[in-house]
């Protein structure tokens, strides 16, 4: 395999950042000897986690070379920068490698290096400190042993939601590690679950690391273990893999879950279970190439291309948002006020708290409510704590942070920030802001979190509305990344600006946006869901419609209707149908089912609800559509709000709306969003007369 060195030199770059594999000698205690220890680290802190490039790669080989010639090295071990093992594959070199002789070359180099630590003669550790993405958690799955630290960020094989399958060692190792059934749920399930990773319990819980230890000892803690280890006072114990129909079954139900979430569209989900199918007679060698042909098959695919374009998305643009004021602009923010207490003002509370460690004051209409909020709050706090996110100490100054207040004055007199979760009616949001106004300081932004109504006319009688902002969230809050940012007609650039740092504070993806109609996602989300409701008021099926998404959406469209709650979906479509009655449908059994107080269209078994299907009506003569029919028709839609929307101004560019799509509505990154794939897919050009993108 020396050639593929001499292959892998060819494939250099200087624009690379090179993670630099840094080996010293570390005397384990007792009789366990010298470990060759290696430090993956690219220089940066942090932010910039490491990751493996062609030359990353040959850093790691020429490390893991040196240690095994050295004959005073017993064992070797890998851990990586602070808080960071490494994020996978330099996906830019990848892009950048183009042809698929080379995209082979860094398939076999990575196989090639991590490779060494398996069967390269000594034994090797894998010391899990911090995120460990794709081939960074692949480098020490590779590893005879593995620790993990407790309290790591995400760890998994993310691949397939990239449109590629685990590519240097995971779809052959973690099957045969531990069951067939728990690669389908790292490498299938999970990313195709909007991009879900595993934390240190999980990692240690499914078998995939052989210790689990917390704090800022970790490394020390396991470099003990590995010489007890490697002593034989301690005994690493795994499972038997089940190789006869467990393994079928897992890869059968991984199949159904593929269907169900890509509708058979994703080449990358079809394309893993056949390696994991494969990985339960071949040997590592064959499971290894196999994983070689099948990136080299998924880098050709245009799946990747979109997938990519998501990446920089998230990466890049996410990070500098189009638009946005000079950040110097900003106000500091020391003190949070909140109007409201329910469920979404709560969960604004915990959130800023934990993330600014500020004051936050709840206020509500009266005492008991208000205290009803900090309670759950308080509650949530337990939990972490419960769980080992935070400690007692941590608990207990969260906890002080968040108080309750009904007096006005008494809660936003030295408010610089305060933020709305009232009622969704227009007269009731300017009548809050109204009372706030007369108490609170002259700079105070006043932010609301409305999903649909104009910040323009909410801030319209306020003797100050420039301050007026639109922070938009999305449910739950802890969870989705997401905040729309929206600029009234008067909002100043102080308070656009402080909406955005404030937002970076509460570690959210931020989109500018234009004060419009329900903005970008729900806009979209409410043409989407009226297309189909249409679709199903004139006679095709609900499941049937709902199976013409798969694959695009997170989840099928009447699903979704469950989750966001109907009695929201009709608010957010009978507002866009005021504005737009042209285009905005409303549904008449959406009407009736939530005056039912009815609070979802399935049922526990899967199918529409009894007492749904006993509401709505169809017409006489129903028109039935095909599955094929109905994606046309819905996508159409899409793309032709999506030119309005653009000529409109409400995003700046196709970017920010695939941006928002994939943060706040979870659209999938293999299709590149929802632009990339209407471009794809001929629908744009069909439509509206050109691509989205040239």
């Amino acid at each position: 395999m020396n050639d593929v060195i001499t292959r892998a030199e060819a494939l250099r770059s200087e624009s690379e950042v090179v993670t630099k594999a840094k080996l010293r000698k570390v005397t384990l205690p007792g009789t366990a000897g010298v470990m060759g220890l290696i430090t993956l680290d690219n220089g940066f802190d942090h932010t910039k986690p490491n990751t493996f490039g062609p030359g990353s790669l040959l850093e790691l080989n020429a490390a893991i070379d040196a240690a095994l010639a050295d004959d005073e090295i017993a064992s070797i071990g890998v851990t990586g920068k602070p808080f960071i093992l490494a994020a996978g594959a330099d996906l830019t070199s990848l892009r950048a490698a183009g042809s698929a002789d080379a995209i082979r070359t860094i398939a076999e180099l990575g196989h090639f290096v991590f490779g060494k630590l398996g069967d390269g003669g000594k034994p090797s550790f894998g010391f899990i400190n911090g995120l460990a993405l794709g081939g960074g958690f692949e480098v020490a799955l590779n590893c005879t042993y593995r620790t993990v630290l407790d309290s790591i960020p995400a760890a998994g094989l993310p691949e397939v939601m990239l449109g590629l399958v685990p590519g240097w060692g995971g779809a052959w190792l973690v099957p045969n590690l531990i069951g067939a059934a728990g690669a389908v749920k790292v490498a299938l399930e999970n990313p195709l679950n909007q991009g879900k990773v595993l934390k240190g319990q999980e990692v240690k819980d499914l078998g995939l690391a052989d210790a689990i230890f917390q704090g800022a000892d970790f490394l020390e803690q396991s470099l003990i273990w590995a010489a007890s280890v490697l002593t034989g006072e301690t005994a690493v114990v795994r499972p038997e893999v089940d190789r006869g129909k467990a393994w079928d079954d897992a890869v059968a139900w991984g199949r159904m879950v593929a269907a169900g979430k890509t509708g058979g569209k994703s080449v990358a989900a079809t394309r893993l279970l056949d390696l994991i199918e494969a990985a339960k007679t071949n040997t590592k060698a064959e499971g290894f190439a196999l994983e070689d042909q099948a990136l080299v098959d998924m880098a050709q695919t245009p799946e990747l291309d979109a997938s990519l374009y998501s990446f920089d998305l998230v990466q890049k643009r996410a990070k500098r948002p189009a638009g946005a004021p000079d950040k110097a602009l900003a106000q500091k923010v020391t003190k949070v006020g909140i109007i409201g207490a329910g469920l979404m003002a709560s969960q604004f509370a915990l959130l800023f708290a934990r993330r600014l460690k500020v004051p936050v004051v709840l206020t509500d209409l009266d005492q008991e409510r208000a205290d009803k909020g900090v309670a759950y709050v308080h509650g949530e706090i337990d939990k972490l704590a419960a769980k080992g996110r935070i400690n007692a100490d941590m608990a207990n100054r969260l906890k002080a942070l968040v108080t309750a207040e009904v007096d006005y004055e008494k809660a936003f007199s030295d408010a610089d920030f305060i933020i709305e979760a009232v009622f969704e009616e227009i007269g009731v949001k300017k009548t809050v802001f109204a009372n706030a106004e007369k108490v609170a300081p002259a700079n105070a932004v006043f932010a609301t979190n409305t999903s649909s109504l104009s910040i323009t006319e909410m801030a319209a009688d306020l003797k100050h509305p420039e301050r007026v902002v639109g922070f938009h969230f999305f449910n739950p809050v802890a969870v989705m990344p997401l905040v729309e940012i929206i600029k009234g007609e008067t909002t100043s650039d102080e308070a656009l600006a402080t909406a955005f740092a404030t937002s970076k504070g509460l570690g959210k993806t931020s989109i500018l946006v234009k004060d419009s109609p329900s903005f970008i996602v729900n806009r979209l989300l409410g043409r989407f869901m009226g297309e189909v409701a249409k679709v199903v008021d004139e006679g095709t099926p609900v499941k049937d419609a709902d199976a013409a998404f798969a694959g695009l959406a997170p989840m099928p469209p009447f699903v979704l209707l469950g989750l966001v709650g109907p009695a929201i979906a009709l608010h957010n479509n009978e507002t866009l149908h005021r504005a737009f009655p042209d285009r905005m449908y409303v549904s008449e059994n959406l009407k009736k089912v939530v005056e039912a107080k009815i609070g979802s269209w399935y049922g526990a078994d899967g199918e529409v609800a009894p007492e749904v299907a006993a509401l709505v009506t169809t017409p006489e003569n129903p028109v039935v559509k095909s599955t094929d029919e109905v994606r046309t028709q819905v996508l159409e839609a899409l793309a032709d709000e999506i030119r309005r929307m653009l000529d409109e101004g409400v995003a700046s560019a196709p970017e920010d709306i695939d941006l928002a799509m994939i943060m706040g509505a979870g659209f999938q990154f293999w299709n590149g969003g929802i632009t990339k794939l209407l471009d794809r897919e001929g629908v744009s050009e069909k439509v509206t007369g050109a691509k989205f993108h040239a």
